[in-house]
C-alpha cells in the first residue's frame, strides 16, 4: 500500500501579481521556525494550530481553479509558515502540481533551505526568496535565526539554475541601512538565477492577528516607510543592474 503525505496547512487563497506571476493558488502551510518582528501571520507560526489534510485532498481543491489560474498566467504558491518546514509534503505538492502542467512557486525565508531535495527544487518553477536582512546581526535580532543558511541557499539555487524572485521587506530603522542595502544588492546582482527584486514596505496588516492571539506585535511603534525611502531602496538595486517591481 502507498503511503499517504499528509501536511499541516493553515488556509489557501487565490491572488494576483505578489505571490507569482498571474493569478496563484496560494497555500498557506502552518509552521515556522523564525519569528519575525514584522511577522504578517502569527498565526501560521505552529503546527500544531494547522488542519492536517492529505496531498490528495489539496490538489483537489487546486483542480476546483485550474481553469481560471491557468487562463490567467498562473500557477501555484507554497507559502506559510514556512514551507520547507514540511518538505515532504511540500515536494510531493509540487511534484503533482508539475505532473498537472501547472506552474510551482516556493515562498520561503531559507531558513530551512538545506531541508529542501534536489528533487523537491526540479518541481519547482520558481523561488521567493525573502533575504530579511543583510547584516548577521540584524537578521538575528529580527528574526531569531542565522542568515548563513539563506544566504547557502541562494547560492545552490543559482547553481541549480531555479529562478528566483528576491524579496526584502523595508523596515525602517531595521533594514533601510544604506551600506547593508549595497551589500544585499551586489550579493543578489551576483546570482544569475535572480528575475527580480521586489522590495516590500513594512505594513501593519497583521497587527489584529497579534491582538486576537494575545501576544505583543513588537513592531506595533514603528512607522511604515515613506514613498522617498522605498524608491531610494529600489534605486540601490537598479544600481547593481537588477530589475526591481
Amino acid at each position: 500500500m502507498t503511503a499517504v503525505t499528509t501536511g499541516r496547512i493553515h488556509s489557501w487563497d487565490l491572488s494576483t501579481g505578489v505571490d507569482g506571476p498571474g493569478t496563484r493558488f496560494v497555500l498557506f502551510v502552518s509552521g515556522c521556525p523564525l519569528r519575525c518582528l514584522y511577522c504578517a501571520n502569527p498565526d501560521t507560526w505552529h503546527m500544531r494550530d494547522g488542519r492536517e489534510t492529505t496531498v490528495d485532498e489539496v490538489m483537489a481543491e487546486i483542480e476546483k481553479y485550474r481553469a481560471f489560474i491557468t487562463s490567467a498566467g498562473g500557477g501555484v504558491t507554497i507559502t506559510g509558515g514556512e514551507p520547507l518546514l514540511q518538505p515532504a509534503f511540500t515536494g510531493e505538492v509540487l511534484r503533482r502540481c508539475g505532473e498537472a502542467g501547472l506552474h510551482t512557486a516556493l515562498d520561503t525565508s531559507g531558513f530551512l533551505g538545506a531541508r529542501a531535495t534536489d528533487e523537491l527544487l526540479a518541481a519547482t518553477d520558481l523561488v521567493l526568496l525573502d533575504i530579511k536582512a543583510f547584516d548577521v546581526g540584524t537578521y538575528r535580532k529580527l528574526t531569531g535565526g542565522s542568515l548563513a543558511p539563506t544566504l547557502n541557499f541562494a547560492t545552490r539555487l543559482d547553481r541549480l539554475g531555479v529562478p528566483m524572485w528576491i524579496r526584502h521587506v523595508l523596515v525602517p530603522g531595521w533594514t533601510d541601512d544604506p551600506s547593508a542595502i549595497d551589500a544585499l544588492a551586489g550579493f543578489v546582482a551576483g546570482l544569475e538565477a535572480v528575475d527580480r527584486v521586489d522590495v516590500l514596505p513594512f505594513h501593519k496588516l497583521g497587527a489584529a492577528k497579534y491582538g486576537a492571539l494575545e501576544i505583543p506585535f513588537p513592531l506595533k511603534d514603528t512607522p511604515t516607510p515613506e514613498l522617498e525611502l522605498v524608491e531610494r531602496v529600489r534605486d540601490q538595486f537598479r544600481g547593481q543592474g537588477l530589475k526591481v517591481y
